[in-house]
């Protein structure tokens, strides 16, 4: 059955969008929600809360070569026994 335009803006009422209120961090400055802890420096109301992951330095090609070849070596063989 239709509806008239009215009846659709009726419901179509509760559609909308609200912004996101974001403030900025004390210690590090950068904007975080509220009631969050920051992505920036994993800090909530002061106190460290999140772990920030360090990132380990690239490896040039001459330790990736030298890593897989220590690798390699230290593999056993494996021997099929006959039947």
């Amino acid at each position: 059955m239709r509806h008239t335009s009215g009846h659709t803006g009726n419901r179509r009422s509760h559609h909308a969008l609200t912004a996101v209120d974001a403030t900025l961090c004390k210690d590090c400055g950068t904007p975080k929600l509220k009631h969050a802890a920051c992505s920036g420096c994993g800090k909530y109301k002061g106190r460290d809360v999140l772990a920030k992951k360090v990132k380990a330095p690239k490896r040039t090609k001459k330790e990736k070569k030298a890593a897989s070849k220590a690798s390699s070596k230290a593999k056993p063989k494996t021997v099929k026994a006959k039947k």
